[in-house]
Parts: C-alpha cells; sequence; structure tokens
C-alpha cells in the first residue's frame, strides 16, 4: 500500500512541476559561439518571474529575448520602469542552436548603461 502511494504521489508531482520545467529555459540550447549585438527598438516587455523578457525585431523576424529574473535586474539597476516598448537598446547575447527566433542576453545598454545579466 505504502509503495503504491508513493508511486501515485511521485506521479502527481512529475504532472503537477512538468510544465515549469519544461519553460525554463536550458543555457546549453545557446550558441556561445555565435554572439549576437543588436542595437534595436524595444516591441513589447514582460518584467516578471522567472525570467524577464522583451520582444524585437531583427531579420524580419519577432525574435524573444531572455533577459534575467526581476530579482537580478533590480539589483543590478534595472528596474521596470526603465524598460519601455519603443525605447532603443543594445543587446548583446546569444541565439538558440535550434533556429528558434529565440536569444539568451547576456547584458543589455539601456541609456548609457551597461547591465551585465549572468
Amino acid at each position: 500500500m505504502l509503495k503504491k502511494l508513493l508511486l501515485v504521489a511521485t506521479a502527481l508531482g512529475l504532472l503537477l512541476t512538468g510544465p515549469f520545467v519544461q519553460a525554463h529555459h536550458g543555457w546549453s540550447s545557446y550558441d556561445a559561439d555565435q554572439p549576437l549585438t543588436l542595437e534595436v527598438p524595444l516591441q513589447s516587455v514582460n518584467y516578471r518571474n522567472p525570467h524577464a523578457d522583451v520582444s524585437i525585431e531583427h531579420d524580419g523576424r519577432t525574435w524573444q529575448v531572455i533577459l534575467a529574473p526581476i530579482s537580478r535586474l533590480q539589483s543590478r539597476g534595472l528596474p521596470e520602469a526603465d524598460l519601455t516598448e519603443g525605447k532603443t537598446v543594445t543587446i548583446v547575447g546569444y541565439p538558440r542552436k535550434d533556429g528558434t527566433a529565440e536569444i539568451r542576453a547576456e547584458r543589455i545598454i539601456i541609456d548609457g548603461r551597461t547591465i551585465e545579466l549572468r
């Protein structure tokens, strides 16, 4: 009986945590051999956990740029009010290896300030 209860609890735990694990971005998915430096206006901003992100236009596509957790952004001097749609920023980061229009940002340069994200 205890084995069945443990098996059911484990299965339920996996079902409940699966979407959260899948949503996390593993850094090995990004190509560190192909650094990008893009000066672009922000199309949209999502200042939320687990990672803030912005979208940009690059090479005729809309790209999602993964920033850092909000606590790190704030502690390094990048509050939500500094990230606004239409503001031009410089993003330095790495594209996904699989061709998905997504970038892992290492740093963002905004209003003359360089914020290291990792």
